[in-house]
């Protein structure tokens, strides 16, 4: 089976430093194509995904959640136009959020924060372990980003939709 492979937290401000283009070079028995410098990873081997994750976490240099998910739910994902009824421009970014698990009782949506009338950031889906939005591209949309996980209860990575269509190209 081909995997999509999201790492959470590394190279963000400083921490968790890691070099994905590395780590694809050095696991190339996997046909893993690195996307990007946030730990983005196209896999195109017939793993199990234990032996997978298990050789990613043996590259990093620290612990991190490492999502996993079937390519099959991300072409199907990116088949869509989940944000073709929502508000676009040069000041608004589409996001998904990738779950560490599914979700047993979504939240009410969409969801807006601070408020419906003032969002800097909305949630407009759950789709399995997808949650898809937008943000405003203001300071403060940042640490509405970091509240996704704490009103989900679960741990999310969050990358932008242009990145989730790059991986379905290459898929």
């Amino acid at each position: 089976m081909r995997w999509v492979v999201f790492l959470r937290a590394v190279n963000v401000g400083g921490t968790n430093r890691c070099q994905p283009a590395l780590i694809a070079k050095q696991l190339a028995r996997f046909d893993i194509v690195n996307i990007g410098a946030v730990g983005t990873f196209v896999v195109g081997a017939d793993v199990s995904e234990p032996a997978l994750r298990a050789a990613i976490a043996r590259k990093l240099p620290f612990k991190c959640e490492i999502m996993i998910c079937p390519a099959r739910d991300i072409s199907k994902l990116a088949s869509k136009d989940p944000f073709a009824h929502q508000p676009s421009g040069p000041d608004i970014t589409r996001f998904v959020s990738v779950l560490a698990k599914r979700l047993h009782a979504p939240p009410p949506l969409p969801l807006s924060l601070p408020s419906d009338d003032d969002w800097l950031l909305k949630i407009i889906a759950i789709q399995d372990r997808f949650v898809l939005g937008l943000y405003r591209r203001e300071m403060k949309a940042i640490s509405y980003l970091g509240q996704i996980e704490k009103r989900l209860g679960v741990a999310v990575t969050t990358r932008n939709w242009n990145t989730i269509e790059k991986v379905a190209k290459i898929l």
